[in-house]
């Protein structure tokens, strides 16, 4: 009844939908209209309601598509072919993104908060699982806290079997293996990359569920006690997904002064969207912090082998045979994001490829088995990819009129402003409303500018050549002992750049005399913000190619816990940590004993147990003095510290960011550029005066 109630109600608006969508109005009713809206949107803000988020998703997608009949209808009016081509070429660019705008409103509108679902009390009914942990050319010491991490697991030692998936035949991991207690499995033919390997060892193991890490990824000890029991519950169950949660900073967080305050780039979707796709039974598999159904798996030959992205092809495929899929937003493991701005780029364009090889081999649109919101969700993360030729398209578009005097848009300044800039508030601050705290306003740009100059060859190559390009595996636990800035990657940024420089100051010339150019300065000063605004963006994404130093190979985490001190002398002291890590640890200080007397222990006062680790003092301060352990620890050892540090149940749990504010929002962004500049100039200064320095002292030996 409330479906029909609903599809009725739909039909009694849709008249005083396409009424406000097609009523054309000059500039000054569009302003009036276009203010009115702002205002309403406003007053509803101050609820917090669900329902109220709906109605002002609705004022968005009208104001949008209001916007978008407005171009179609009034703007595509061209003087020349290169006008028209250029034109048409940025109306199609805004056509994607309104696509876009509508196909997210449908994942994050309705997101489902999906609870753990407890196992029985009686452990002999809870089924078996295979943990899966592949890896190809990544060194041991990246592998084997995973490996550790996955062997803290809390489940029956009976029901459970760790696996060492190694593609690279590697003999010091196969020694590793067998010290620590864990399967290894290889093979002879490396076909199909990482899908192929999981293939492989499906055939030799039989555990009724598959979990699967990526090497880097630790496991919490709670993983599968909070991800199977929905196996249980529900027979048709194939896939539950968890966050992928990064301990390390990438890029972004790394290179940018404010990038730690800045939620990440991965938590939009492994937050909202994925929870919004668990709605409509669309949950991705997404590679790693999963766990499957290996019947489910049987049903479809394996994991998906066609294109690069096994990952969410295999989710398809199932969801296509009717098994359903799950996400539980907690973060129950934690890995390694990207060292390198050139990494994260190499990364990106592998998914991207990947996921146009889907559109192209088996289009979510087509084919049997999928519903209506399914194949929308999926085609919402293919179409994603497609951003580079749209974002270019925006960011370069100023140039054409401000370098060539050529009008792409055929319309006065004032009435494109009054049908432009409500379309662009709403959707600003409906999005930050709904996804404030998993993706700041504006920060989608910079992200997306990043990658755009190096998406455009290979999506456009992979649409027309699907079978072409291989598997590329991400480098991880990389070190960088000196900064630099990565030129390679950010090349074509900064010439768009300088090119967006020169146009904003050409614009800014015939502003100044445009009765000699016979120009309108409206339109001059519209192309003149558009270019600014653009150059920003810009300027942003080649700060975040200043590769700051990374010498910290392991993550502190904040934790208390009763220490004992042994000193050299045999006197033991009692305190207690401040943070703990894989390398040490500080420790706070309750006597003045470390300045005269040697460390030589640590020893860590656990619940299950005391955990004594060769230690030695590395740094003091007026409140903590700090330690590093002893890289050769035992595997006993190391295993119960990675359980103390890594694994603990709530060891990613952290607090919700803070609301967006999209003013504030826009200001981080301007620092970031301020920033760009200034640290510049500071470092050329610095090597000038190094270079300075040197110079006189070997002037100062030759005269010796």
């Amino acid at each position: 009844m409330k479906k029909f109630l609903f599809y009725m109600l739909v039909l009694a608006l849709a008249p005083v939908a396409l009424l406000v969508i097609v009523t054309p109005m000059d500039s000054q009713k569009q302003y009036i209209f276009g203010l009115l809206s702002i205002g309403i949107l406003f007053l509803m803000g101050f609820s917090k309601r669900r329902s109220i988020s709906v109605i002002m998703v609705v004022m968005s997608l009208l104001m949008s598509t209001r916007y978008m009949y407005f171009r179609l209808t009034q703007t595509l009016h061209f003087n020349s072919e290169i006008e028209a081509i250029l034109g048409m070429g940025l109306f199609l660019a805004e056509v994607y993104i309104w696509v876009m705008l509508l196909l997210n409103y449908l994942q994050t509108v309705w997101p489902l908060k999906r609870e753990i679902v407890p196992l029985p009390d009686d452990m002999s009914l809870w089924p078996t699982v295979d943990v899966y942990i592949p890896t190809y050319n990544e060194p041991l010491e990246v592998v084997r806290d995973t490996v550790l991490a996955a062997q803290c697991i809390d489940y029956p030692r009976d029901k459970i079997k760790i696996y060492l998936l190694d593609d690279g035949s590697r003999r010091e991991f196969a020694v590793f293996a067998q010290d620590v207690g864990v399967g290894y499995i290889t093979r002879t033919e490396h076909n199909h990359a990482k899908a192929g390997n999981l293939n492989h060892a499906m055939k030799i193991t039989q555990g009724e569920l598959i979990c699967v890490f990526d090497c880097d990824h630790v496991a919490t000890r709670i993983f599968l006690q909070a991800t199977v029991g929905g196996f249980l519950k529900d027979p048709m169950l194939a896939l539950v997904q968890t966050p992928h949660y990064f301990y390390s900073p990438d890029p972004f967080e790394r290179n940018l002064s404010v990038g730690r305050n800045i939620p990440n780039e991965g938590m939009l979707f492994y937050g909202p969207i994925q929870q919004g796709n668990d709605n409509w039974n669309a949950t991705f598999f997404c590679g790693s912090c999963a766990v499957i159904r290996r019947s489910a798996l049987e049903e479809i030959g394996g994991f998906a082998v066609e294109t690069v992205t096994e990952d969410a092809h295999t989710a398809l495929k199932m969801q296509r045979r009717g098994w359903k899929s799950a996400f539980v937003d907690i973060p129950l493991a934690a890995g390694l994001a990207t060292e390198r701005l050139v990494l994260h780029v190499i990364q990106r364009t592998r998914w991207a490829r990947g996921m146009t090889q889907i559109f192209r081999v088996d289009n979510p649109l087509f084919g049997r088995g999928l519903t209506f919101q399914q194949r929308l969700c999926y085609l919402s993360a293919m179409l994603y990819y497609q951003f580079a030729i749209p974002r270019v398209v925006f960011v370069t578009a100023p140039l054409a009129y401000l370098l060539f005097n050529l009008n792409i848009i055929h319309s006065s300044a004032s009435l494109i402003l009054a049908y432009a800039l409500p379309h662009l508030f709403l959707a600003i601050y409906v999005g930050s409303r709904m996804n404030g705290r998993y993706r700041y306003s504006f920060w989608g740009e910079i992200y997306d500018i990043v990658l755009a100059f190096h998406l455009i060859l290979p999506t456009l190559v992979t649409m027309v050549f699907p079978k072409r390009g291989k598997f590329n595996v991400t480098d991880k636990g990389g070190l960088l002992d000196v900064g630099y800035f990565d030129f390679s990657v950010v090349r074509p940024h900064l010439v768009v750049a300088f090119l967006l420089a020169v146009a904003v100051i050409a614009g800014i010339v015939r502003a100044f005399a445009h009765d000699f150019f016979t120009a309108d300065p409206s339109v001059i000063a519209l192309n003149i913000g558009w270019g600014v605004y653009s150059l920003i963006f810009l300027l942003a994404a080649i700060a975040v190619a200043r590769e700051t130093r990374q010498t910290r190979k392991t993550i502190r985490i904040e934790v208390t816990i009763p220490v004992l001190i042994h000193y050299a002398s045999g006197f033991v002291t009692r305190s207690q940590t401040a943070d703990l890590s894989m390398g040490g640890c500080r420790i706070s200080i309750v006597d003045d004993r470390h300045t005269h007397d040697e460390i030589e222990e640590i020893e860590l006062i656990l619940e299950s147990g005391a955990i004594t680790i060769p230690a030695k003092l590395v740094a003091v301060d007026n409140h903590f003095i700090r330690v590093m352990f002893d890289e050769d620890i035992p595997l006993s050892r190391r295993r119960e510290l990675v359980r103390v540090v890594l694994s603990r149940a709530d060891a990613w749990i952290n607090p919700p960011r803070q609301q967006d504010n999209p003013f504030r929002s826009f200001v981080t962004i301007l620092r970031c550029v301020f920033e760009l500049f200034w640290l510049t100039w500071k470092s050329r200064r610095s090597r000038r005066r190094h270079r300075a320095a040197a110079a006189a002292v070997a002037k100062e030996d030759s005269r010796v």
